[in-house]
């Protein structure tokens, strides 16, 4: 008898139409089990003995009317046993003008995931392209790997191991770990001599590697940038893999410019860690933001862009009177006639008794998307308004028995995108907190309470938490540019007109997105005045490439 766990399981559910669409998910049953039911009771009563029984469920598909309940009372039912679950209507063709307008309401408030039409007949890739997004974006966030590309040992989820988990998971890497005294695992340690510490990595066909840092193993995937030829001078260098920077490498490259991105951490930026951005433009489903972000940096290779990652840039050396442009790393150096920095910013840093000792383990900056799966049955705070804290608020309620966001101000309408906004307020596992901060976090090894303040009252509650995520808003991140590039008093890169009159060159200011240094420029979250959202950070960096152009000419 096979040890291998059951397949995943998709719940087809129509009164009238089970046949036709287990005739239509035929495709898929090698990888999942099918199993069909009538009306919403059955499939509640089905999906809680799968999931006693351990076996995950992926997929809900239902006709747009139940023979039992309303159907969106049904995905609240469903979505109560099954939280991971993605939700699909596939309504019958005859009742496209009578339910469609009503349901697709029910997309803004994310009580299910898409409305499609029910296929009618073979060979309907457009129906079939969204259900395996469905699972596709399922199985990035929720299910184990069946295939690992990097496999990582260790006896502990520390900090470290979470970190380079979390980092793999943003690069589109499957990965697993393995304890120790695992028959892989002790494969493994015995490729290091003497007593291995942990965690040790295995990447690709790379060699054993036991990291002190997720750039350990950033390099050893990707490279070094002192692997560029040192007698190579590139025409653009871009710094920060985010949307920006990707938008900017793809332009560049697919225009002709010899093209270097050079990333600290992991391409997507923080963009790339939100679970799911549902207003980027042509993607009506939404996008999680790390295939979002890996398919523009396989577009970008595509045109002969090159990409390092793990390194961060410590300088910028300008170029004067024609030399180009120096780029200094602990990798090496890279030469280039322009400069794009996209390098994004960090999120604030939250100074209260107890943080710095509990980061990594139970407090995370962002999403943390791999942490996210060990919330599973815990209670989670969310800390920030903006819309990362929202996405992460959500996909955390997956896991988490609560989500709690706190905020200072009175609410989040003023700082959340509608269609986020809508959604919490539908989750019965999240709740806003206003006016309120984080005043001390505790735990032994690991979180377990943290202390928040009511900031009217100035009154104190202690609440039990397994993981504190901090979206507290943007901080630059570009101490190492030279005094050259004009900054505002928050540090942020002046470009255009934003830059002071002084600085201006016989009375003119730089281009709309050119710094004070010639043949630099600056694109994203970086750049003071930017709008810090993904398709405006993606506009940027497209509309730089014209300005590249001009100045090599």
């Amino acid at each position: 008898m096979s040890d291998r766990p059951r397949q995943p399981a998709v719940l087809l559910v129509s009164e009238e139409n089970a046949d036709l669409l287990l005739d239509e998910f035929g495709r898929y049953a090698r990888d999942y089990d099918l199993h069909a039911v009538t009306g919403a009771a059955a499939a509640e009563e089905l999906a809680g003995r799968l999931r006693d029984e351990g076996q995950q469920v992926a997929l809900f598909v239902s006709e747009s009317v139940l023979p039992d309940a309303p159907v969106l009372e049904a995905f609240a039912r469903w979505r109560a046993v099954v939280p991971t679950a993605r939700r699909l209507i596939a309504a019958h063709w005859s009742r496209f003008l009578l339910d469609g307008p009503d349901l697709r309401a029910g997309l803004a408030k994310g009580k299910y995931d898409a409305y499609l039409l029910m296929p009618r007949g073979p060979r309907d890739e457009e129906f079939h392209t969204a259900v395996t997004e469905l699972l596709s974006d399922w199985g990035s966030t929720v299910a184990a790997p069946e295939v690992d590309t990097v496999r990582v040992v260790s006896p502990t989820a520390d900090a470290l191991t979470l970190a380079i988990r979390d980092f793999l998971d943003r690069m589109g890497m499957p990965n697993r770990v393995y304890a120790p005294d695992s028959e892989l695992g002790r494969e493994i340690a015995a490729e290091l001599d003497g007593a291995p510490s942990y965690p040790l990595v295995q990447a690709l066909d790379h060699p054993a590697i036991a990291p002190r840092s997720v750039r350990d193993v950033a390099v050893t995937i990707y490279g070094r940038p002192e692997d560029i030829d040192v007698d190579t001078v590139v025409d653009l260098a871009i710094v920060g893999a985010g949307p920006a920077g990707l938008a900017a490498a793809v332009y560049g490259a697919s225009e002709g410019l010899s093209t270097v991105v050079v990333e600290a951490e992991a391409v997507g930026g923080q963009a790339g860690t939100s679970s799911m951005i549902r207003n980027y433009l042509g993607f009506p489903r939404g996008i999680s933001g790390m295939r979002l972000a890996q398919r523009a940096r396989n577009q970008a290779i595509r045109f002969g862009t090159r990409f390092f990652t793990g390194w961060e840039v410590l300088a910028l050396e300008p170029g004067a009177e024609g030399a180009p442009h120096v780029l200094r790393t602990d990798g090496g150096d890279v030469r280039a006639r322009a400069v794009v920095v996209a390098a994004g910013v960090s999120y604030r840093k939250l100074r209260v008794p107890g943080i710095d000792e509990l980061t990594g383990t139970g407090v995370f900056y962002g999403s943390a998307m791999t942490a996210a799966r060990e919330m599973e049955g815990y209670d989670v705070v969310v800390v920030g308004g903006g819309n990362s804290a929202g996405q992460a608020a959500i996909h955390l309620a997956r896991f988490a028995s609560s989500v709690t966001i706190l905020v200072r101000r009175p609410g989040l309408e003023e700082t959340m995108s509608s269609y986020l906004v809508n959604e919490i307020r539908y989750s019965s596992r999240i709740t806003v907190q206003p006016c309120s901060e984080v005043a001390e976090v505790g735990g032994e090894g690991r979180l377990e309470w943290v202390s928040v303040r009511d900031t009217v009252s100035g009154s104190l509650e202690r609440r039990e938490a397994r993981g504190l995520f901090l979206l507290l808003g943007a901080e630059p991140h570009c101490d190492w540019l030279p005094d050259a590039v004009a900054r505002d008093d928050k540090g942020f890169v002046l470009t255009g007109r934003d830059v002071p009159r002084a600085r201006w060159v016989d009375g003119l200011p730089p281009s709309s997105l050119a710094t004070t240094v010639p043949g630099v420029f600056t694109v994203g979250d970086l750049r003071a005045g930017s709008m810090k959202r993904v398709a405006a950070a993606s506009g940027e960096g497209a509309s730089v490439v014209p300005l590249v152009h001009a100045w090599l000419e």
